[in-house]
């Protein structure tokens, strides 16, 4: 049995309970008004959002998602027939989103420019990531004011976190309820709030049951040492205390051992992840292919084959999850990930 499977962990609170677990307050992050309702939304309607004040006449009918985690979201809330174009790929669509997502038009599997966004005559433009909403990439959000085109940023950018053009600093972890305010907010925007409703009810279901399974999987162990490697191999990018990895390591008991580190992606040393020497490894298993260590068949090339990492043990075990990209990041996909996370915890213990 590994080492971590001694001693009972001191597990994350669960989903259902997390408001009352002392995380941090995200009440002043744009909540919409009684997201608890679910009958329709009255217009106009005002959410102040990461900052700023936007107020909708009525449901937008054309919008543009630029970020693939925003786009899931839409199509969740059954949307797709109020999307005009969505770009900004990492991953193949989750398979449930398939049929839905090809009625929508792909601008770019990149970031598409301003000009190819503004052709579809969009009335509200969306997006989950700082690095789209500036003018360098598509353009910034107070320059989508100015052409009288509304903007919504996902709270997972900006919730507890500083943003600074495209970085972002942040001050607390992410929490799950970060999503399920995303999916209320959205569902109010555009006058779907059953809808929405009924997906968060889902996710927080299918979260309790997750954290339980991980539970259960270290009835008398201490709680087991994780990192997440996304990319890189010289000097290999690790998750660090705050984003989307924090999350999953918060729902299913583990320990992130850079937990200690305020970047999202820190740059660390294959001498340092050997000194922590985690129980597991989480591996990106990235789509995109531009570097040496997107690949999952590159990185366990390296992770067994270098006599740093072979001695680590998490490679001498064999004790692997596998995430996509998108996994990786703040979006609907984070319970798809606490969830193989947790059967990862399962299989380890047998």
């Amino acid at each position: 049995m590994p080492r971590w499977f001694r001693t009972v962990p001191v597990l994350a609170c669960s989903t259902l309970l997390l408001a009352g677990c002392g995380g941090p307050d995200t009440s002043d992050a744009g909540a919409v008004p009684d997201l608890a309702d679910v009958g329709a939304t009255t217009y106009p309607l005002t959410i102040e959002n990461c900052g700023e004040q936007v107020t909708f006449d009525g449901p937008p009918q054309r919008v543009v998602s630029l970020y693939q985690s925003s786009t899931e979201i839409l199509l969740s809330l059954g949307l797709a027939d109020r999307m005009v174009g969505t770009s900004t790929w990492f991953d193949p669509v989750l398979p449930a989103l398939t049929e839905a997502n090809a009625q929508v038009p792909r601008l770019a599997d990149n970031d598409p420019s301003l000009e190819t966004v503004l052709g579809t005559e969009p009335d509200l433009v969306t997006s989950a990531s700082a690095h789209t909403f500036t003018p360098g990439v598509v353009a910034e959000r107070a320059r989508f004011t100015e052409l009288g085109v509304p903007t919504y940023q996902s709270p997972s950018v900006c919730v507890d976190a500083t943003v600074s053009g495209e970085t972002v600093t942040r001050n607390a972890p992410l929490t799950i309820d970060t999503l399920y305010q995303e999916i209320r907010e959205l569902a109010a925007i555009f006058d779907v709030r059953d809808r929405g409703a009924e997906l968060v009810a889902e996710l927080e279901g299918r979260m309790a049951s997750a954290a339980t399974l991980a539970a259960e999987s270290v009835p008398d162990g201490e709680s087991p040492t994780i990192a997440f490697w996304f990319s890189g191999v010289d000097t290999p990018y690790m998750a660090g205390c705050c984003s989307a990895p924090g999350l999953y390591a918060a729902e299913t008991g583990t320990t992130n051992v850079f937990a200690g580190a305020r970047d999202d992606w820190p740059e660390v040393s294959w001498e340092t992840v050997a000194d922590k020497d985690p129980d597991v490894l989480v591996l990106g298993d990235l789509s995109r292919k531009r570097i040496e260590g997107d690949a999952l068949d590159t990185k366990i090339a390296f992770l067994e084959s270098n006599p740093v990492t072979s001695q680590l043990t998490a490679v001498r075990d064999k004790r692997y999850v596998v995430l996509t990209g998108s996994e990786l990041d703040p979006g609907i996909r984070e319970v798809d990930a606490v969830e193989k996370l947790a059967d990862g915890l399962q299989s380890f213990g047998r």
